[in-house]
């Protein structure tokens, strides 16, 4: 799972055996503690005995897979977040595995999203209380599958998850690859979803709200309107405040696991509200930064659908709109990944032709649009150039202050 942070220190390895830039063009994936590769490595490296004789392994949806089916298959989109497809062959890469000591025998068959794999067994129905009817059809990753429930197929889409994480993707047919994004196969047919992600979104509202405006957002839910409200009387740039939105570390642009946070510019005569327009500036910027770059390599992105609880928010969604010079449509739809993995079973189940004619049957309506002010955008333009050297200026700065944090000396 990306979630066990053991890997972390195989990744130097890798990239020596391999190359930074080679693991990246095989999988589509800068290199980054997320891929399951280097926790791959990890068993490789310090459980060598258990490893080599392992009859399976797989990520989540395979495991899931060979539970209802008995079968040790997985989608294509769900395998290639381990970070071991050769995403232009659509493949296992006998590279990427042989570094860390697999074998194509220990890892599952490889489908399509949408296509059917097998019956449950009778077994997984007792477990589960479903009929044993019913069908098991590939899906994908949480992100793939949002991008397929916001209906990411028409030209010039974008969709934007404001949820915990900040997670953006649009589609192509088109192999490629940057810094910018990370590839992912799309939940359809065929194709790519390019991907960028900020690891903190309303993760850093709520931490904001609690931590440091010290209060309890669960018996104050009116707190978020409030301080939208005192936000929106702040103007563009936050009198002077700019929110480095990294408090996780970083993943789009520049794939630091140990980037911090910052937040510059502080004077006395700072309010709440500054710092909070601040943080959906930040984010925005970085969106702003990202799709630019993801635009001029794969084709122009002209708007977004919005989709997660984020997405509620009129403030954030037009600043997002003029940061970026892009229109920014509200959706109905809430949890777009949940339907992303509908649309691939409406498909398999042989409702729908294609993922992509079922996309475009079941995505939620646009209920409110959101269109870039001319004037915001050009002053956003000028913050944003302001911003691109932020991070790079203190970057050196931070990993001093990382290693002090740690007892090391600066």
């Amino acid at each position: 799972m990306w979630l066990d942070e053991r890997g972390r220190s195989e990744i130097d390895r890798l990239v020596e055996a391999l190359g930074r830039e080679e693991i990246h063009r095989l999988s589509g994936k800068p290199v980054d503690l997320t891929p399951c590769l280097y926790r791959c490595a990890w068993f490789q490296a310090h459980m060598p005995e258990i490893w080599q004789k392992t009859a399976k392994t797989a990520e989540v949806h395979g495991v899931l897979v060979h539970k209802l089916t008995g079968e040790w298959v997985t989608s294509t989109a769900s395998a290639d977040p381990m970070g071991l497809l050769d995403m232009v062959k659509q493949d296992w890469s006998d590279t990427l595995i042989d570094v860390i000591g697999l074998k194509r025998a220990q890892l599952p068959e490889l489908v399509r999203p949408g296509q059917r794999i097998a019956m449950l067994t009778k077994a997984a129905s007792q477990a589960t209380g479903l009929p044993q009817d019913v069908m098991v059809i590939a899906g994908g990753g949480d992100g793939q599958c949002a991008g397929t429930g916001a209906n990411v197929f028409e030209k010039g889409r974008a969709y934007i998850n404001l949820g915990t994480a900040v997670v953006s993707g649009s589609f192509g047919e088109t192999y490629a690859f940057d810094p910018a994004f990370r590839t992912m196969n799309a939940v359809a047919e065929r194709g790519y979803i390019y991907e960028s992600c900020q690891r903190t979104g309303t993760f850093l509202v709520n931490w904001l709200v609690e931590q440091l405006f010290n209060v309890e957002a669960g018996k104050n839910p009116q707190i978020f309107k409030t301080l939208e409200a005192e936000a929106a009387q702040s103007p563009i740039g936050a009198n002077g405040l700019a929110l480095v939105p990294y408090w996780s570390g970083c993943m789009t642009p520049y794939w630091d696991p140990n980037a911090r946070g910052i937040i510059a510019g502080l004077t006395a005569s700072h309010r709440r509200g500054d710092v909070y327009r601040a943080l959906l500036e930040g984010i925005a910027l970085e969106q702003a930064i990202v799709t630019g770059r993801i635009g001029q390599i794969t084709g122009p992105i002209d708007h977004f659908v919005a989709i997660g609880g984020g997405a509620a928010s009129d403030l954030w969604c037009q600043i997002i709109a003029d940061a970026t010079g892009r229109k920014v449509l509200r959706s109905t739809t809430v949890e777009a990944s949940s339907l992303g993995a509908a649309i691939a079973a409406a498909h398999g189940a042989g409702w729908y032709a294609s993922v992509t004619e079922a996309a475009r049957a079941m995505a939620g309506a646009i209920t409110k649009s959101f269109l870039p002010d001319q004037k915001a955008q050009a002053r956003y333009a000028e913050l944003a150039n302001i911003y691109a050297d932020l991070w790079p200026s203190l970057s050196k700065w931070n990993a001093r202050m990382a290693a002090f944090a740690q007892g090391a000396s600066p």
